[in-house]
Protein backbone atom coordinates (compact mmCIF):
# COMPACT_ATOMS: atom_id res chain seq x y z
CA UNK A 1 0.00 0.00 0.00
CA UNK A 2 2.88 2.51 0.52
CA UNK A 3 4.65 1.97 -2.72
CA UNK A 4 1.39 2.55 -4.36
CA UNK A 5 1.11 5.87 -2.60
CA UNK A 6 5.10 6.86 -3.28
CA UNK A 7 3.95 6.08 -7.05
CA UNK A 8 1.29 8.21 -7.14
CA UNK A 9 2.99 11.14 -5.37
CA UNK A 10 5.88 10.53 -7.91
CA UNK A 11 3.35 10.81 -10.74
CA UNK A 12 1.95 13.62 -9.43
CA UNK A 13 4.74 15.60 -9.15
CA UNK A 14 5.90 14.44 -12.97
CA UNK A 15 2.96 15.94 -13.77
CA UNK A 16 3.12 18.98 -11.79
CA UNK A 17 6.40 19.34 -13.68
CA UNK A 18 4.87 18.86 -17.48
CA UNK A 19 2.36 21.37 -16.92
CA UNK A 20 4.58 23.89 -15.55
CA UNK A 21 7.06 22.77 -18.54
CA UNK A 22 3.98 22.87 -20.73
CA UNK A 23 2.56 25.98 -20.05
CA UNK A 24 5.96 28.14 -19.75
CA UNK A 25 7.61 26.45 -23.08
CA UNK A 26 5.31 27.89 -26.04
CA UNK A 27 3.97 31.16 -25.34
CA UNK A 28 1.51 32.59 -27.99
CA UNK A 29 0.45 36.25 -26.52
CA UNK A 30 -3.17 37.40 -26.82
CA UNK A 31 -3.17 40.93 -28.21
CA UNK A 32 -4.49 43.52 -25.68
CA UNK A 33 -4.93 41.29 -22.68
CA UNK A 34 -1.40 40.67 -21.79
CA UNK A 35 -2.07 37.20 -21.25
CA UNK A 36 -0.89 33.76 -23.52
CA UNK A 37 -2.20 31.06 -24.77
CA UNK A 38 -0.20 27.70 -23.92
CA UNK A 39 -0.12 23.75 -24.21
CA UNK A 40 -0.12 22.85 -20.60
CA UNK A 41 -3.98 22.46 -20.23
CA UNK A 42 -3.79 19.61 -22.08
CA UNK A 43 -1.76 18.49 -19.50
CA UNK A 44 -4.20 19.76 -16.74
CA UNK A 45 -6.51 17.94 -18.34
CA UNK A 46 -4.43 14.44 -19.08
CA UNK A 47 -3.70 15.23 -14.77
CA UNK A 48 -7.38 14.37 -13.98
CA UNK A 49 -7.15 11.32 -16.44
CA UNK A 50 -4.84 9.55 -14.79
CA UNK A 51 -4.99 10.82 -11.10
CA UNK A 52 -7.58 10.86 -8.44
CA UNK A 53 -9.30 14.06 -8.14
CA UNK A 54 -7.53 15.19 -5.16
CA UNK A 55 -3.99 14.54 -6.72
CA UNK A 56 -5.14 16.05 -10.41
CA UNK A 57 -6.43 18.85 -8.15
CA UNK A 58 -2.44 19.45 -6.61
CA UNK A 59 -0.46 18.66 -9.29
CA UNK A 60 -2.47 20.89 -11.91
CA UNK A 61 -3.32 23.77 -9.58
CA UNK A 62 0.93 23.52 -8.64
CA UNK A 63 1.92 23.24 -11.96
CA UNK A 64 0.34 25.68 -13.31
CA UNK A 65 0.51 28.56 -10.63
CA UNK A 66 4.41 27.36 -10.86
CA UNK A 67 4.52 28.90 -14.50
CA UNK A 68 2.78 31.74 -13.39
CA UNK A 69 5.27 32.47 -10.86
CA UNK A 70 8.18 31.55 -12.59
CA UNK A 71 7.08 34.07 -15.35
CA UNK A 72 6.10 37.00 -13.30
CA UNK A 73 2.67 36.64 -13.80
CA UNK A 74 2.78 37.06 -9.46
CA UNK A 75 -1.12 38.51 -9.42
CA UNK A 76 -2.44 35.05 -11.47
CA UNK A 77 -1.00 32.65 -9.45
CA UNK A 78 -3.86 31.95 -6.58
CA UNK A 79 -6.29 32.43 -9.33
CA UNK A 80 -5.01 30.14 -11.35
CA UNK A 81 -3.96 27.59 -8.79
CA UNK A 82 -7.72 27.10 -8.19
CA UNK A 83 -8.99 27.73 -11.71
CA UNK A 84 -6.63 24.61 -13.12
CA UNK A 85 -6.95 22.44 -10.04
CA UNK A 86 -10.90 22.52 -10.28
CA UNK A 87 -10.60 21.88 -14.13
CA UNK A 88 -8.12 18.82 -13.21
CA UNK A 89 -10.54 17.71 -10.48
CA UNK A 90 -13.92 17.93 -12.10
CA UNK A 91 -12.25 15.87 -15.09
CA UNK A 92 -10.46 13.15 -12.59
CA UNK A 93 -14.45 12.90 -11.20
CA UNK A 94 -15.89 12.66 -14.49
CA UNK A 95 -13.73 9.95 -15.27
CA UNK A 96 -14.24 8.14 -12.59
CA UNK A 97 -17.88 8.36 -13.09
CA UNK A 98 -17.38 7.41 -16.97
CA UNK A 99 -15.17 4.91 -15.96
CA UNK A 100 -18.09 2.66 -14.80
CA UNK A 101 -20.40 3.52 -17.27
CA UNK A 102 -18.39 3.47 -20.18
CA UNK A 103 -15.55 1.77 -21.71
CA UNK A 104 -14.10 3.55 -23.12
CA UNK A 105 -11.89 6.67 -21.63
CA UNK A 106 -12.22 9.07 -25.04
CA UNK A 107 -15.52 10.36 -23.70
CA UNK A 108 -13.90 11.02 -20.71
CA UNK A 109 -11.01 12.97 -22.55
CA UNK A 110 -13.58 14.94 -24.82
CA UNK A 111 -15.93 15.80 -21.23
CA UNK A 112 -12.26 17.15 -19.55
CA UNK A 113 -11.28 19.42 -22.59
CA UNK A 114 -14.85 20.92 -22.70
CA UNK A 115 -14.71 21.18 -18.89
CA UNK A 116 -11.24 22.84 -19.24
CA UNK A 117 -13.06 24.93 -21.97
CA UNK A 118 -15.52 26.28 -19.29
CA UNK A 119 -14.17 26.26 -16.48
CA UNK A 120 -10.74 28.75 -17.39
CA UNK A 121 -13.35 31.11 -19.45
CA UNK A 122 -15.44 31.66 -16.83
CA UNK A 123 -13.11 31.47 -13.76
CA UNK A 124 -10.65 33.93 -15.55
CA UNK A 125 -14.27 36.30 -15.97
CA UNK A 126 -15.46 36.08 -12.79
CA UNK A 127 -11.55 36.47 -10.71
CA UNK A 128 -10.28 39.26 -13.19
CA UNK A 129 -13.12 41.45 -13.20
CA UNK A 130 -12.80 42.66 -9.70
CA UNK A 131 -9.40 43.49 -10.59
CA UNK A 132 -9.87 44.89 -13.89
CA UNK A 133 -13.26 45.09 -14.74
CA UNK A 134 -15.89 43.62 -16.71
CA UNK A 135 -14.86 45.06 -19.69
CA UNK A 136 -11.47 43.97 -19.84
CA UNK A 137 -12.30 40.64 -17.99
CA UNK A 138 -14.84 39.78 -20.79
CA UNK A 139 -11.75 40.45 -23.11
CA UNK A 140 -9.69 37.82 -22.59
CA UNK A 141 -12.68 35.42 -22.51
CA UNK A 142 -12.10 34.56 -26.57
CA UNK A 143 -8.54 33.43 -25.69
CA UNK A 144 -9.26 31.42 -22.69
CA UNK A 145 -11.74 29.21 -25.02
CA UNK A 146 -8.93 28.90 -27.90
CA UNK A 147 -6.83 27.86 -24.81
CA UNK A 148 -9.30 25.05 -23.84
CA UNK A 149 -9.81 24.19 -27.38
CA UNK A 150 -6.00 23.56 -27.92
CA UNK A 151 -5.99 21.56 -24.80
CA UNK A 152 -8.62 19.64 -25.35
CA UNK A 153 -6.42 18.53 -28.94
CA UNK A 154 -3.19 18.22 -27.23
CA UNK A 155 -4.98 16.31 -24.90
CA UNK A 156 -6.96 13.66 -27.66
CA UNK A 157 -2.72 13.42 -29.11
CA UNK A 158 -1.38 13.05 -25.60
CA UNK A 159 -3.61 10.23 -24.13
CA UNK A 160 -3.25 7.80 -26.23
CA UNK A 161 0.85 7.85 -26.01
CA UNK A 162 0.51 7.69 -21.98
CA UNK A 163 -2.30 5.56 -21.56
CA UNK A 164 0.21 2.21 -21.87
CA UNK A 165 3.10 3.66 -19.63
CA UNK A 166 0.81 4.68 -16.87
CA UNK A 167 -1.41 1.28 -17.41
CA UNK A 168 2.40 -0.78 -17.59
CA UNK A 169 3.75 1.31 -14.62
CA UNK A 170 1.11 0.77 -11.69
CA UNK A 171 0.58 -2.80 -13.18
CA UNK A 172 -3.30 -2.69 -13.77
CA UNK A 173 -5.87 -0.89 -15.60
CA UNK A 174 -6.16 3.07 -15.50
CA UNK A 175 -8.90 2.66 -12.22
CA UNK A 176 -6.06 1.89 -9.88
CA UNK A 177 -4.72 5.54 -10.02
CA UNK A 178 -8.28 6.90 -8.92
CA UNK A 179 -8.03 4.81 -5.57
CA UNK A 180 -7.67 5.93 -2.16
CA UNK A 181 -4.41 5.51 -0.85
Amino acid sequence: MKQQSVKKLITAALFAALVCTATMVIRIPTPGTGGYVHPGDGVVILCGLFLSPGWAFLAAGIGSCLADLLGGYFIYVPITFAVKGLVAFLTAWLSLYLSGKIKSSWPSVVCGGILDILVVATGYLLCETPIYGFAAAAASVPANIIQGISGLLIACVLYPLLAKPVRLYFGTARQTLHKKS
